[in-house]
């Protein structure tokens, strides 16, 4: 009977003894396709699972966690955005604790003010018999939609054991600005695609009051492209009402009308149309800024038709 009690002793000994021990693991944050243009955020989350074990010493105590997150293989520009990258360009985005991303879930490690939020687990029983806690945090992200001049293509910002810092320990603190004790790890990769994509506006054309249309009476209008880097676009402009030649345009007052012409060039010689008309589209290639390209406007010397206004709705189409 001695014999017995002492080995069941022996046996007991190492769980009253043992210390917490915790194991973290992450999910990637993939945001969707990223209008860089727009500059709509895009939102996601990862989830920060936890496993901690105990010994029977250990029931009941609250285990302090403070979960550090670096700046990520991107790096970070500011406190307000850490970056992805895809080569040399980079794509903005954050992390936070809160789900109004208000607040930027940082690192003690990083120089920035934001430091890891306080996550508590307390021992308990786990399954009749086993000493421990679990749980999960929840990291939301946006994709800050800038800059502007990131290039179409993946980005991504890999935080491996370098940027993730699991602090814990048996603690009564209420907050993580100087994190102390054992350190767990967990790896995860943020990623984004930034989708090819162009914007264009336009600055309407306005001849003015004329009276005799005897002589060339010449205006201009624009537009505006906006296309993400790289990204090749030609511009073209419709016939108008009347489905005319790129010279031979009209604006029309019931059944009157006054021909006009659009042209590439301040000196009115070369026309800007469509595909019907081979050659007189205009090209070009985005570079995340907005590019003004100015359209010429003449009304030839032509038979006058009765006052009043005279106009033309001419579709402007940008392909890319």
């Amino acid at each position: 009977m001695l014999r017995s009690l002492t080995l069941l002793l022996a046996l007991l000994l190492p769980s009253l003894c043992a210390a917490q021990s915790c194991n973290f693991s992450a999910t990637n944050m993939n945001f969707s396709a990223v209008d860089t243009l727009s500059g709509t955020p895009v939102n996601s989350t990862s989830t920060i699972s936890v496993s901690c074990s105990g010994g029977l010493l250990d029931l009941g105590k609250r285990l302090l966690i403070c979960p550090d997150i670096g700046a990520g293989s991107g790096g970070a520009s500011s406190a307000a955005a850490r970056q992805m990258l895809n080569g040399s360009s980079s794509l903005n985005y954050q992390l936070y604790s809160d789900n109004g991303r208000s607040v930027v879930w940082g690192s003690s490690s990083w120089p920035y003010p934001s430091r890891a939020p306080v996550y508590a687990l307390t021992m308990a029983l786990l399954n009749g018999s086993l000493i421990g806690a679990t749980g999960s945090m929840t990291v939301y992200g946006a994709a800050l939609g800038s800059p502007p001049t990131a290039v179409p293509g993946s980005f991504t910002s890999s935080f491996t054991s370098t940027y993730t810092s699991f602090y814990y320990s048996y603690s009564s603190a209420t907050t993580c600005s100087a994190p102390s004790g054992t350190i767990g790890t967990a790896s995860f990769s943020v990623n984004a695609t930034v989708a090819a994509n162009c914007l264009v506006s336009v600055q309407n054309i306005d001849f003015g009051t004329q009276g005799v249309l005897s002589t060339n009476v010449d205006a201009t209008g624009s537009v505006t492209a906006t296309c993400t880097p790289g990204t090749t676009y030609t511009i073209s402009l419709g016939g108008g009402g009347a489905n005319a030649l790129p010279t031979a345009r009209k604006m029309a007052k019931g059944s009157e009308t006054v021909t006009y012409g659009l042209y590439k060039d301040t000196s009115r010689s070369q026309p800007w149309g469509d595909a019907n008309t081979p050659g007189s589209t205009v090209a070009g290639t985005g570079t995340g800024s907005a590019q003004l390209l100015t359209v010429y406007g003449r009304v030839p010397p032509q038979t006058t038709p009765s006052s009043g206004i005279y106009t033309d709705t001419v579709v402007v189409t940008l392909t890319y």
